[in-house]
């Protein structure tokens, strides 16, 4: 857990760097950078709108087989 929280971290320290230097007129950098914000917001919405209208979140269902029963 302290590992995936500490590349979270470090993750989100790059791309504010890369958004502080396209800040600082590196302009090439700014579509590839909405591009993930973007992505983050139609995700969110779209959960969020799920809890609003009440979907329940789909659990996978897998079939048991039966030839692993036999071993």
């Amino acid at each position: 857990m302290r590992f995936r929280r500490g590349v979270a971290l470090a993750g989100a320290a790059v791309y504010v760097f890369l958004w502080v230097l396209a800040a600082n007129g590196v302009t090439n950098l700014v579509a590839p950078l909405v591009i993930p914000l973007v992505l983050v917001v139609l995700i969110w919405a779209g959960l969020a709108l799920n809890r609003f209208v009440g979907v329940e979140p789909h659990r996978p269902k897998f079939p048991k087989d039966e030839d692993e029963d036999e071993t």
